[in-house]
């Protein structure tokens, strides 16, 4: 689950790649609250590198979600892979995220 940091626009980009999973979990959570606090007062995580999410990896971007609210930070999730659409979609998080969802096709 490699985070490469990046730019876009005039914010800090980060790109997610691999799994997210329980198996993960732990070590994404600290690489993600790292780069939210260094971020500033907005943070892009792109997510089109995503090949497999589970609940583990939901309560991940949940939670930063909820850290990014009491930092009073701006927190943005783009280019949803489709294995993030389709967590979303199956645990009805849309709302919860707060994100215009751009699913990037893999082919």
């Amino acid at each position: 689950m490699p985070l490469h940091a990046g730019s876009h626009a005039d914010h800090p980009l980060v790109l997610a790649s691999g799994p997210f999973t329980i198996f993960e979990a732990a070590e994404l959570k600290m690489q993600m609250l790292a780069a939210l606090y260094e971020a500033g007062p907005v943070l892009e995580i792109d997510l089109s590198g995503v090949e497999e999410v589970d609940s583990a990896g939901m309560q991940v971007l949940l939670m930063l979600k909820r850290e990014a609210v009491r930092c009073q930070q701006q927190l943005i999730y783009s280019r949803h892979s489709a294995a993030v659409t389709a967590v979303i979609e199956l645990l009805e998080l849309g709302q919860h995220l707060g994100d215009p969802m751009l699913v990037v096709n893999p082919n």
